[in-house]
Parts: structure tokens; C-alpha cells; sequence
């Protein structure tokens, strides 16, 4: 099986879903390693359409802009764990508003006090893992199993476990095809899109928390200090589980 040449698009011809495998994503990967945020994702509505999940923190707007303004109605997934920072929620209603998005709160099986009343209360403190597995990682594979390929925000400068994720890749743990769009994206890019589209804002990103999480697991940075410093501190933890 060939793979279309990159010449716009359109030309990078949807596969059938199940001739999709790490062959053909790496195939595809490679084509589209130095092409712009916006045209993996021109590639990705025209592949997938509605088979396409955009996966979205609410840390920024921008993957709920960028999908929204190529495929009107798009799933917008977002991981209601029930510890939010209440700015994170009111940024994701606020998308809800001014996108032409509809968002998917993907949620855990357990409520938090049904969490805590089987597990003991604050579970995020004794035993992180297995509260992000619950909440996060668990709800989002069931969520995912409705499409044939899923969208994140997720960059190589966030940490050094992505220092050399793939723009497109096999998701072999959820068995569909992986995009990370704004993977070569560094804060400077961030910036610029949010100013060119004059973006709604997560007020917290301007308060000292440049990575976003759980309010629970999720302190200040100081000045100097990792972005991902923040997250998890002091608990030798650095990824909630959706991207290892």
C-alpha cells in the first residue's frame, strides 16, 4: 500500500480504519514531520472526519479553535476527574460557547466520594497512580473506543518523556491512530496562536501555573523551575499515565 505524497491535504488519502497500523503511521509521520500545526490538522479532518476525537486539557483553547474551525461539531473529549480548578472548568464552558465544538466530558466510574468511601479519602496523596489510572487513563480508553483516531495537545518540550514523540503514531493501547499536531510547538508558538485568534484564556496560565492538572496535584511554579515542576510534586511522579 502507498502513501500519497504531501501536496496539500486532500492528497494524503484516507485509509480504510483497520489498514491502519505503526507502519502507516510512521509512513505518514515522516511525510508530515515539518508541516505545520495547521495543515496535520487540515490531514486529519480530511482523513478521519468524524471518526476524529480532539483530546483537550482546557490548559489552552487552541485544539477546540483549530479542529473546530475545519470540522463544525467536532467531539472535543474532556477528562472530568471531579478535581478541577474551577478556571479550568469555566474555560471549557466558555469553549463550549464561542467554539463550534461539542464537548465530551469523559467521566470516571466512580464518583470522588464513591472513590473515597472504597478507597479511603484523597487517594491522589497515597497512591497517585492508581487515582490517575481511574480517573484519567481508564475513562479515557473507553471514551476512545468510539473513533478511529484521536487528537492531543501534547509537545515534545513538555517533558523528556515526548522529546521524540511523532506528529502521527499507532496508539497500540488503544488500538486507533495518534495526533499530536502541535508537537514541534515550543511556548513562543503557543503564544502566537492564542494572540493571531485572540483565544479564550485559562487564567491560571498567567497566575504561575504554566502545566495544569488537578487542583489536588497541581501547585505554582516558582521562577526558574521546570513548567512540569508543579505537577505531582514531590511525588517522583511526572505523567498521568494517558501518554506512557
Amino acid at each position: 500500500m502507498s502513501i500519497p505524497s504531501l501536496s496539500g491535504a486532500a492528497a494524503l488519502t484516507a485509509l480504510n480504519p483497520r489498514e491502519w497500523n505503526a507502519e502507516t503511521c510512521a509512513a505518514v509521520a515522516s511525510r508530515l514531520e515539518n508541516a505545520s500545526a495547521t495543515h496535520i490538522a487540515d490531514w486529519a479532518v480530511a482523513t478521519f472526519g468524524r471518526g476524529l476525537g480532539v483530546a483537550s486539557s482546557m490548559q489552552d483553547t487552541i485544539l477546540p479553535h483549530m479542529f473546530g474551525a475545519r470540522l463544525a461539531g467536532v467531539d472535543v473529549l474532556f477528562l472530568e476527574t471531579g478535581y478541577h480548578f474551577q478556571e479550568t472548568l469555566d474555560t471549557r464552558d466558555r469553549s463550549a460557547r464561542e467554539f463550534p465544538i461539542t464537548i465530551v466530558d469523559v467521566m470516571p466510574n466512580l464518583t470522588v466520594a464513591e472513590q473515597d468511601a472504597e478507597y479511603g479519602k484523597d487517594l491522589f496523596a497515597r497512591d497517585p497512580n492508581l487515582c490517575c489510572f481511574m480517573r484519567k487513563v481508564d475513562p479515557l480508553a473507553r471514551a476512545l473506543a468510539g473513533y478511529d483516531a484521536w487528537v492531543t495537545g501534547a509537545r515534545r518540550v513538555d517533558a523528556v518523556t515526548r522529546s521524540q514523540m511523532p506528529v502521527v503514531s499507532w496508539d497500540e493501547k488503544h488500538g486507533l491512530v495518534k495526533i499530536n499536531p502541535l508537537a514541534r510547538w515550543d511556548d513562543a508558538d503557543v503564544e502566537r496562536y492564542q494572540v493571531d485568534h485572540d483565544l479564550p484564556r485559562n487564567p491560571l496560565t498567567s497566575q504561575g501555573y504554566p502545566s495544569i492538572g488537578c487542583a489536588p496535584c497541581t501547585r505554582k511554579v516558582a521562577p526558574g523551575e521546570d513548567p512540569r515542576a508543579g505537577r505531582w510534586s514531590g511525588q517522583g511522579k511526572t505523567e498521568c499515565g494517558i501518554h506512557t
